[in-house]
């Protein structure tokens, strides 16, 4: 299984009227770890879709524990479990220190860009992906 992470600090443009991050942001942040991840496997977004797959998000589920502020500095880890079909998972945490403040995932199918269908992964980003 591999793993990637990136640090985040919030700005004041993330929070709510409380001085919460927004809700939804964290699937913006579960994004951000998510890029980082398909790069340290050396197969960015940009390259997927120059071959014509996509990879749409099916499925998102957040459990939050605690708040992040304006100014906290994040860690935002994403662990990726494939099962060798058109479906992937993306687990994340979102750390402030070693507090745990969300965690979640989000699945997503390999999808032909061209035909809006759902495809398996190309041989090189499968070869990435059975390495993990």
């Amino acid at each position: 299984m591999i793993t990637a992470s990136v640090e985040y600090r919030v700005p004041y443009a993330d929070t709510d009227q409380m001085g919460f991050v927004y809700y939804a942001n964290y699937l913006v942040y579960f994004e951000r770890s998510r890029n980082e991840l398909m790069r340290s496997i050396g197969f960015t977004y940009k390259e997927m879709e120059a071959l014509g797959i996509g990879l749409p998000v099916i499925e998102a589920k957040i459990n939050y524990h605690r708040p992040a502020k304006y100014d906290d500095l994040l860690k935002i880890v994403a662990t990726c479990s494939w099962d060798h079909g058109i479906r992937l998972q993306i687990d994340c945490k979102v750390f402030r220190g070693e507090e745990l403040l969300v965690e979640g995932y989000t699945i997503h199918a390999f999808m032909n860009l061209k035909t809006g269908r759902p495809t398996r992964p190309n041989e090189e980003l499968t070869a990435k992906l059975t390495a993990l």
